[in-house]
Parts: C-alpha cells; sequence; structure tokens
C-alpha cells in the first residue's frame, strides 16, 4: 500500500505543478519518485527470478513490460495526434509529428535532449513533453536485466550484486552533477544521467529483501515520516530556480527511497497508514494512467484557443481535475485489460512483443498521416497587402497576406545570415571571429552583443551597401555587450564574460571604428544586487567606459509572448489578434535605463519601438512579417527597417554618408 499511496503523490504533484497551483513549484520530482518506485519493483522482480532458478527470461520480461505500458500509452499518443490535427495550430504539427514518432520509437527524452528542451521554462512545449520520463524508464527496462543477469553470472551472489549496482548508481549520480553543470538538457534527458535515480530504487529493493529488514519497527516508523516530508518539502520548496537534476535530485529520491525501505518495517505508526488511504490507493492505481492523460488535457485547449492568451488557473485545475475520470476510464477499459488479456498473457511471449510493435507502427503511420493532412491546409489568406514603408506610425495588417515576405512556414529561417557562416559565435565559443560584411577596407561599425544585435545585421548591411561603409559582426548566443554576469542553465555563462572581455580588449587596440552598435536581450538572468534594471545600466555603463568610438545602443525590440507565426496559422483573417499590447512587449524601463546611461557616458541611443507598435505590436505590418520568434524580428523586417534606422542615425549625426 505504501507504494500506491507514494504513486498518489507523484503523480498528483507533477499534475498539479503542470496545472500551475502556486506553492507547488517543485511538483516536477514527482517523476523522480516515479523513477525510485519503477527501479524498486522491476528490481525485486528480477532478484525473485535470480533467487528461484538462478536467471532472467528475459522475453517474458519484456512481453510482461511491454503489456503493462504500451496499450494506453500508444492510444494516448494516437488520440492526441488526431485531437491535435482538429484543434492545433497548423504550423506545430511538425513539432507534433516528430514527438510523436519518437515516442513510438520510446526515445522521446532523446529527441528533447537534441532540441536543447528546457522543462522547466517551455512556453509551447511538445505535446508529448511528458513522455520523456517514460523513455528513459522503456530504456532502462531494456537494459538493466541484463545488467543484473551479467552481474549475477559474474558476482555469483547477492552481496556482490549489490556493490555492482551501487557502483553504476555512483557513476551515473556523478555524471548527472557534472552534466547538469554542463549541459543541462542532456543531464535531464538523458539515460545515463537519470539511471542512477532508478538505480536507488534497485538498491532498495536489495535492502528489502534482505532478511530481517535492516530497520526495526520505531526506527521505520521515523526513517518513514523523515522521508515522506522530505518528499513534500521538495514538491513545495524546489521550483524552476533549483539546478536539476544535479545533486538536488539527491533529496526526493533518496528520501523516497527512505520510504519504501521503511514500510517494510514492523511498525504500525510509520506514514504507511496515511498512504494506503482509500482516496490515495485509488489515485495511485491509476496513477499511470493519470500521467498519460493529464498533460494533453492541459495543453491541447492552450493551441485552441491560442498560446499568446494563458488560461486561468480556475481553467486549468479544472482541466486537472478532468483528467481523473478521464484517467479512470483508460485504466479501467485499457491498461487494466490489456495488461491481463488471456489473448496475450497466454501466448508466447512473442505475440505480446509484435503486437507492441504493431501498435508503434499504427501510431507512426498516424502521425504521419496527420501531418500530411495538416501540410494542405493553407497559410495565408487569398488578400494582397502592398508594401510597408516604416515611415510613420505601423498599421497593422488584419488578415496573413498573400504576398508575405516570408511564408509562415519559414519563419524562423528568416535571420541573418551570421548563423549559417558561423558568424554569431555559439554559446560555448569564447574566441571573437569579427566576420566582416562589405569592403574591408571601408570605415567599419562594429554589431557588438547578442542575437538581439545580429538581427540588425541586414539593415546596417543595406546601410553599409549603400553609405560607403562595412560591417564587423561581435555577437555571440545570449551574451550581451553589457557587463553583466549571465546565468544560463541556473549555471554562471563563464564563455560569456571571456568573449565579451576579448572584444572589448581588441577593439581597444585597433583601428577605432567610424561607430560601434550596441543591441541586447534585456529579458535575461543574470547576478545583481538591488534592483535589476539598475544593475543592468551599471553593466552598460562599464561596458561604455571600455568603448572609445562613437557608441549608438538600439533600443530592444518587442517581445511577443509566443512565436507569431503559430497564432497566424490558425487566424488567417484575424491576423492582427496576435499580437501583443505595448504595454506588456515593450521593456519601457530597459529603455528608459540606457537612454539615461547614454546620456550620461556621451553616447547615442536609437529607438524603432514607433515604427513597430502604437498602443499594440502588431505581427504583420503592409506585408513584412515582423517577428521570427517570441522576441526577435525577422531578416526581412530588419531590412525594410534600415531607412528608418539610417534616418535615426544621421540625425544623431553619427554616420556621415558614403564614409566620408
Amino acid at each position: 500500500m505504501d507504494i500506491q499511496g507514494l504513486r498518489a503523490i507523484a503523480v498528483l504533484a507533477v499534475v498539479i505543478y503542470h496545472a500551475g497551483v502556486p506553492g507547488f513549484s517543485g511538483g516536477y520530482i514527482g517523476v523522480d519518485i516515479f523513477f525510485v518506485i519503477s527501479g524498486y519493483l522491476i528490481t525485486s522482480h528480477l532478484l525473485r527470478g535470480l533467487g528461484g532458478d538462478g536467471r532472467i527470461h528475459l522475453a517474458s520480461f519484456y512481453a510482461k513490460r511491454a503489456r503493462r505500458i504500451l496499450p494506453a500509452s500508444l492510444l494516448v499518443v494516437a488520440l492526441t495526434v488526431v485531437a491535435a490535427l482538429i484543434w492545433y495550430p497548423p504550423l506545430l504539427m511538425k513539432s507534433v509529428l516528430q514527438g510523436a514518432v519518437a515516442t513510438a520509437l520510446y526515445v522521446p527524452n532523446y529527441l528533447f535532449a537534441w532540441q536543447r528542451t528546457d522543462y522547466l521554462a517551455e512556453t509551447i512545449p511538445s505535446l508529448f513533453q511528458h513522455y520523456w520520463s517514460l523513455g528513459i524508464e522503456e530504456q532502462f527496462y531494456l537494459l538493466w536485466p541484463l545488467l543484473l543477469a551479467a552481474g549475477f553470472a559474474l558476482f555469483k551472489t547477492r552481496r556482490s550484486l549489490f556493490l555492482g549496482v551501487g557502483i553504476i548508481v555512483l557513476l551515473s549520480f556523478v555524471a548527472c552533477v557534472v552534466v547538469t553543470a554542463s549541459d543541462q538538457p542532456w543531464a535531464f534527458f538523458g539515460l545515463p544521467t537519470r539511471a542512477w535515480e532508478l538505480g536507488v530504487g534497485g538498491l532498495a529493493a536489495f535492502l528489502v529483501a534482505h532478511r530481517p529488514v535492516p530497520m526495526p519497527g520505531a526506527v521505520g516508523s521515523v526513517a518513514g515520516w523523515i522521508g515522506l516530508v522530505g518528499v513534500l518539502a521538495c514538491v513545495v520548496l524546489f521550483s524552476d530556480a533549483t539546478p536539476f537534476p544535479g545533486y538536488w535530485a539527491a533529496v526526493p529520491v533518496f528520501c523516497t527511497a527512505l520510504v519504501i525501505v521503511a514500510g517494510e518495517s514492523p511498525s504500525r505508526f510509520g506514514p504507511g497508514r496515511v498512504l494506503s488511504l482509500r482516496g490515495m490507493t485509488f489515485i495511485g492505481a491509476i496513477s499511470y494512467s493519470l500521467y498519460l492523460v493529464h498533460w494533453p488535457i492541459l495543453e491541447i485547449p492552450k493551441g485552441a484557443i491560442g498560446f499568446e492568451q494563458p488560461l486561468p488557473l480556475w481553467t486549468t485545475v479544472a482541466l486537472a481535475a478532468a483528467s481523473v475520470p478521464v484517467a479512470w476510464v483508460l485504466y479501467t477499459w485499457v491498461e487494466n485489460p490489456a495488461r491481463n488479456s488471456a489473448f496475450l498473457v497466454d501466448a508466447r511471449p512473442r505475440r505480446s512483443l509484435v503486437t507492441a510493435a504493431a501498435g508503434s507502427l499504427a501510431v507512426v503511420l498516424i502521425s504521419v498521416g496527420a501531418y500530411g493532412v495538416s501540410s494542405l491546409q493553407p497559410t495565408s489568406s487569398a488578400r494582397v497587402a502592398g508594401t510597408a514603408t516604416f515611415d510613420g506610425p505601423p498599421e497593422a495588417t488584419p488578415f496573413v497576406p498573400a504576398d508575405l515576405t516570408t511564408p509562415l512556414a519559414d519563419a524562423e529561417r528568416d535571420q541573418s545570415e551570421a548563423y549559417a557562416d558561423g558568424c554569431h559565435l555559439s554559446t560555448t565559443e569564447t574566441t571573437p571571429k569579427g566576420c566582416v560584411y562589405g569592403d574591408e577596407a571601408a570605415p567599419r561599425i562594429v554589431l557588438f552583443g547578442d542575437s538581439h544585435a545580429t538581427q540588425w545585421l541586414p539593415a546596417l548591411q543595406r546601410i553599409a551597401a549603400q553609405q560607403g561603409y562595412s560591417v564587423e559582426l561581435q555577437t555571440k548566443g545570449a551574451c550581451p555587450s553589457v557587463e553583466v554576469h549571465i546565468i544560463r542553465n541556473e549555471q554562471p555563462y563563464e564563455s560569456c564574460d571571456k568573449w565579451r572581455e576579448a572584444v572589448l580588449g581588441a577593439m581597444s587596440v585597433e583601428t577605432p571604428p567610424a561607430l560601434v552598435v550596441l543591441a541586447n536581450y534585456g529579458n535575461v538572468d543574470y547576478e545583481f544586487e538591488g534592483d535589476k534594471t539598475a544593475a543592468w545600466g551599471d553593466g552598460l555603463r562599464s561596458t561604455l567606459s571600455h568603448i572609445s568610438a562613437p557608441t549608438v545602443i538600439i533600443a530592444d525590440s518587442p517581445y511577443m509572448s509566443v512565436t507569431p507565426a503559430f497564432c497566424l496559422s490558425q487566424r488567417l483573417n484575424s491576423a492582427d489578434t496576435c499580437g501583443r499590447p505595448f504595454s506588456e512587449a515593450v521593456p519601457t524601463s530597459l529603455h528608459e535605463e540606457e537612454r539615461s546611461v547614454a546620456d550620461d557616458m556621451g553616447a547615442e541611443t536609437v529607438d524603432l519601438t514607433s515604427k513597430l507598435c502604437t498602443e499594440w505590436c502588431p505581427p504583420i505590418i503592409g506585408n513584412t512579417l515582423i517577428y521570427r520568434d517570441e522576441h526577435h524580428i525577422t531578416a526581412s523586417a530588419s531590412e525594410a527597417l534600415a531607412e528608418a534606422l539610417w534616418g535615426e542615425l544621421t540625425s544623431a549625426g553619427l554616420l556621415p554618408s558614403n564614409g566620408q
């Protein structure tokens, strides 16, 4: 009964966290509880086999796992794909296809790691993002019996096998801590860095199998309560800012193992009485089905109404509650019958495995078919809008024009050529490249900053070509030219500091450029004391103190809540509704701080916000798509704004024509 109660806590923590209920910011650790439970149950089953005839019957084991996991899992995937085809933005169906196919092939966790997914911060997460943990468990189930069988054949004794498992757990934990600091997505989603959590459950199975159980009654009671309180404390105290998994994951993992081991002690005063309450055991019984269905039930309505309009809390709570009866139906009519089906149970394991493979193939075919249907849907209206001039207040285009400069499907690729050239540095590079666009003998304009500087390269290239300049690009991913210490993946972004210092050092010894242009994304995490905006201003002041050439700061472009192209693909004839209010989109306080610092330091500022927004910041102006994602403008928009930018630069007396 302790196990069912723990399952209930795990799934409720995850569901409530995903529903956005305040006070449960660490609910994501419910998955870690599941890992420990799975490791414990699977290892217990395998140890019984080794203790019997000394063998692990792999085919029977895999068949039983397939019957237990796959029918409900694959059915939910298929139904989710169909629901997405009906209600989801057409432009997101490619992501749906990728997630569904990866899930059907049991590798969704590696898809999300490869995509650099931030599980704790995604604005539009995959409809199958919750399947990452099932991918890890499925991969663990595949390898763990082989490791235990090999270990038992090699060591012969259970004690030696226990030590071998302990070594695997230790190595995996060390890898988890190291990789979390260097590459958090791979640490979060990878089996090697998560295996230790299931392995801890395996160690608990060894301890419970030992007789007598290594905890007397009174000690077991206290230990059980400590473990349960520790788990609940993690649910409440952990947050998106907690470096995870890393060493912090050890807290819920070992607390869960403590509850499991303590639950075998002969005591009536442990937490088992709470964990075995009827409500807890009911939720525990349907926990797997509840985990499967809650996520699409929460996410598909968001896609239906538009991700730019977050659902109110009462709605997400209602949807989370509605997932309970849906889970009960799935458990009663699919999960349980499939697990106990005489057609599969009474046959050779091969039948279960072939049926599982056929189910996976069916999901792949359904997903491909749904993507094919979605790709036939139009992505623009039949009307044309004409070219925007950007010589006055913007006029929003209320439809997706047939002559849109960038087709919606290509929006994310409408970016500066610096990405293809390799001139925009990755997050790991520290040596400045200083790519020069145009005549290298011409006076230089140095563009310095992060990707929000790179987005202005097309505009400056056009200006440089017309006015006799060249453009030197000094940009790096997620690394502003402002001297602040960036926090990336909950870790200091040290390569950013090294690169910025190198750029400023080179600028001080080389021939001064005609102009230095700074542009940066201000909505980043960085170290600060007191007021965050003031700290940004101090960092900007420090950067400007190292630059002797004339300098201008381009005010940051508006921030959309989500990529407008997704919304636009759903609203071809109401495109203006996919924008955002000025008050929410424009970082006014940041602009004011930068303007104040520039005035103090003898620099200039250019603010093109009036060309992009009135009281509303639309996604399309004329036939120009303005944004390629939540907060970058397209290369097409940048080039279209070149004349407006040139006008601002000349009116400030910063650049004469013809490079003179």
